[in-house]
């Protein structure tokens, strides 16, 4: 599986967002990007139409965690989007996870690839075991995750960097790892609380990783993206 940055547009509408991305038209290959709930939810199925139009590769981030029907249901109106990612969350259980699958594929048999969310990057040992009642080890908790995915017929799962390589020591190297949590060395690390470079990320086995903040608000975007692939790519 190819490595890859994907840019998150965390912006609260499409005037940021095409502003930020009119940065990239004189890029040969335009960024793979992240489409999250701020940006869905305030203008809805266009902005991704628009995006794939502009023909950037998209990771629809929703994170579906609801009863498997509901799930099958939501899949089901996504998966003419044209996007190339979207994901639930693993904690949904294996029921749920293979719902979605059956609704995101379609008749064709097509489909993006599906990948859940173990355990978000902003939540650390402390708060997992006071505030969710989960006293496992937290590397613990996001394999066992990640096995569940892997069984419901998932492609991979978001993790943090920390945890990819032995996901694909357990799973297999095909079994993708999507990563947030990417700062460069020396910058704030904000509201993360499982961090590590692009170059770590690299190292340790991540497939893609997501990279917000330090591109979208760095003095310039472009550089920011160039630089964070050379040290994740290579």
């Amino acid at each position: 599986m190819g490595k890859d940055v994907i840019i998150a547009l965390d912006f609260p509408g499409v005037k940021e967002c095409f502003a930020f991305l009119d940065a990239f038209r004189g890029e040969e290959r335009k960024p793979f990007v992240k489409i999250g709930m701020e940006l869905f939810y305030a203008e809805g199925p266009e902005v991704v139409r628009e995006i794939k139009r502009r023909g950037h590769p998209i990771f629809l981030d929703l994170k579906l965690h609801d009863i498997p029907n509901t799930v099958r249901g939501g899949m089901r109106s996504l998966r003419d989007l044209g996007v190339d990612m979207t994901n639930v969350h693993a904690a949904g259980t294996v029921e749920m996870m293979r719902a979605a699958l059956e609704g995101l594929t379609r008749e064709d048999g097509t489909r993006p690839l599906l990948i859940a969310v173990t355990q978000l990057t902003s939540t650390d040992q402390a708060r997992m075991e006071r505030e969710l009642w989960i006293e496992r080890p937290m590397e613990e908790v996001v394999l066992h995750y990640a096995r569940n995915a892997k069984e419901a017929g998932l492609d991979g799962v978001v993790c943090s960097p920390l945890e990819a390589g032995r996901i694909h020591a357990e799973l297999g190297e095909s079994f993708c790892t999507v990563t947030p949590g990417i700062r460069f060395a020396g910058g704030e690390t904000g509201d993360q609380a499982r961090v590590t470079t692009p170059e770590r990320a690299r190292e340790i086995g991540s497939d893609y990783i997501v990279v917000g903040r330090p591109i979208t608000r760095a003095e310039d975007p472009v550089a920011a993206y160039r630089r964070a692939l050379a040290e994740f790519v290579g």
